[in-house]
């Protein structure tokens, strides 16, 4: 992806959050990297809009990539929410007419016992503990743009809470995600047992060590190097289809990343 004041990222796990469906050229993305004291904790800060109400309805195709994200509904800042996808990708219909902003987490920062996190699309209004619907409000006056401080302050708050912590295994297993193929390369990174990495990657991620292995995978695979990650290209195809419905192919023919 890419959007106006958007750096490049050096961070080892650089996820692709979704496809955008060349079909649809008024949709309009934008990211912006954190501030560096959050650079652990948040990947970027992001904004889907219309530019204004389009001839069919939008299908987002929202690929797995392990993150939590803090979803705020600018068109209704009632609704907000925390989400996450399971190993495979969704195709969301956000209709003819929308502007979100969101928060996207690392893997494993997010505290599942401080917030819950959902799954799927968030269209309900913000009922928990968290200032969502405040912050939500905050931005909607200011702008995606004008609203980075907000942002960041947001997040300093959920540090502060601890609802969000870095995640040393996590960062481990970013560090040599060119060097993992399997889930024992995983526990050897982390420097974890293959029962630790279990139960340690389930309680803050969401996920076990073989569906996080397949989001990493297919992550890399989006990148252009799916050599990193599949034995051959019937296996790196057929994985690819399984987690987002269509084939490498198909997939570079109907949307960019």
């Amino acid at each position: 992806m890419s959007g106006s004041g958007t750096n490049k990222s050096t961070r080892p796990y650089d996820p692709k959050g979704h496809g955008r469906d060349k079909a649809f050229e008024t949709v309009h993305f934008a990211e912006t990297e954190p501030p560096d004291h959050l650079r652990s904790v948040v990947h970027r800060f992001l904004e889907l809009k219309t530019q204004g109400a389009l001839g069919e309805d939008y299908r987002f195709h929202a690929l797995p990539d392990a993150c939590t994200y803090v979803v705020l509904d600018q068109s209704d800042t009632r609704i907000a929410g925390v989400t996450r996808l399971k190993a495979s990708s969704e195709e969301l219909n956000l209709g003819r007419s929308f502007h979100f902003v969101n928060i996207r987490f690392l893997p494993g920062v997010w505290q599942p016992t401080m917030e819950p996190v959902h799954y799927g699309l968030v269209d309900t209004p913000y009922s928990g503990a968290l200032p969502l619907v405040s912050l939500s409000a905050a931005v909607s006056a200011k702008g995606f743009a004008e609203s980075q401080s907000d942002l960041s302050g947001f997040v300093d708050d959920l540090v502060h809470r601890g609802t969000v912590v870095p995640n040393p295994v996590t960062e481990k297993i970013f560090d040599q995600l060119e060097d993992i193929h399997c889930v024992a390369d995983m526990a050897e990174a982390a420097h974890l047992s293959a029962r630790q990495l279990q139960r340690t990657l389930k309680a803050t991620t969401g996920f076990t060590p073989h569906d996080f292995l397949k989001v990493l995978r297919l992550q890399q695979s989006l990148k252009g190097e799916p050599s990193l990650s599949y034995a051959d290209q019937s296996h790196f195809i057929h994985s690819f289809k399984r987690a987002t419905g269509y084939t490498p192919a198909r997939y570079s023919k109907k949307f960019d990343v």
